[in-house]
């Protein structure tokens, strides 16, 4: 029942008599009766976060030495839909939902910047990996946009992540890799939480493969 229906049905039931300044006696009536017609709505249902864990990206084996590179993972451009923290689901056609009670730790354009700079930090293939744009010894930039981080039904459910990244070298002001990701990770399960897992294993597939692309890029380019 909706809030406004109760105030509807509390409107009929309180005596006019007991809506007549002055009245203690009455006002106490009125307090008792809102208190039992608000307990008839329901209680309210309580906020789920989702976070993603920490990304595991192939590391720097003991006989490889780093990237002599830093690099800036700057944020996605995207819809305001993934600026916010609530979990989108849909199907195949046009139209979108969001979740009012099941939610991101974060928006999905930040959870994935995250997701990006811990992966490629953590694998020790870069000299430094910032998301700090004022921080220096920057060599190279990661930026993108992310066009799909939501739930998708249709004869299964799936996690669906799609976005287009590009590395730019910061001296020359020029990209020098291009790359679009674009998966569908099957859920084990239609709940929101077999949602979240499932779009935690994609966006870990996807750090990967952006680390893959950066380092096979950098092992041949020159700005000679």
């Amino acid at each position: 029942m909706r809030l406004s229906d109760c105030s509807t049905q509390l409107k009929h039931v309180i005596p006019a008599s007991s809506r007549r300044p002055g009245k203690t006696c009455g006002a106490l009536a009125v307090v008792a009766l809102l208190a039992a017609g608000l307990a008839g709505c329901g209680s309210i249902k309580p906020v789920k976060y989702y976070q993603l864990t920490h990304p595991p990206t192939t590391p720097l084996a003991g006989s490889q030495s780093p990237v002599d590179a830093g690099l800036l993972v700057r944020p996605f451009q995207s819809s305001h839909l993934y600026r916010e923290d609530r979990i989108v689901y849909g199907g195949e056609s046009e139209q979108l939902g969001l979740y009012e009670n099941q939610r991101w730790t974060e928006p999905p354009v930040e959870l994935l910047q995250d997701a990006l700079a811990r992966g490629l930090r953590q694998s020790g293939h870069f000299k430094a990996v910032t998301t700090l744009r004022s921080e220096s010894g920057v060599d190279f930039s990661l930026t993108g946009h992310l066009y799909a981080f939501r739930e998708v039904s249709t004869g299964g459910v799936v996690a669906r992540l799609n976005f287009d990244v590009e590395l730019l070298d910061q001296k020359l002001g020029k990209a020098i890799w291009h790359h679009s990701y674009n998966h569908d990770e099957p859920t084990s399960g239609k709940s929101v939480a077999d949602i979240a897992a499932a779009m935690n294993k994609n966006v870990q597939l996807s750090v990967q493969e952006v680390q893959d692309g950066i380092l096979q890029t950098l092992s041949t380019y020159s700005r000679k």
